[in-house]
């Protein structure tokens, strides 16, 4: 029982100072939240990029009298 109990103790500490994959994890999920909300937001999003791209060109064709 004891060999058992110092084993656990072991493992618990290895793996609770063992984080190197956490970081890389945490980027994965995130990068997939935004892909999904790009996904659905998609129409939305490009309607209003189209929108503010139009308006700097008017904007610019104002300022230099084209």
């Amino acid at each position: 029982m004891k060999k058992l109990k110092n084993f656990s103790k072991k493992c618990s500490k290895v793996f609770l100072k063992n984080n190197k994959g956490q970081g890389m994890v945490e980027y994965i999920l995130l990068m997939v939240v935004i892909i999904a909300l790009v996904t659905i937001f998609k129409d939305p999003i490009k309607s209003a990029v189209s929108d503010k791209v139009n308006s700097l060109k008017d904007s610019i064709s104002g300022f230099t009298g084209n």
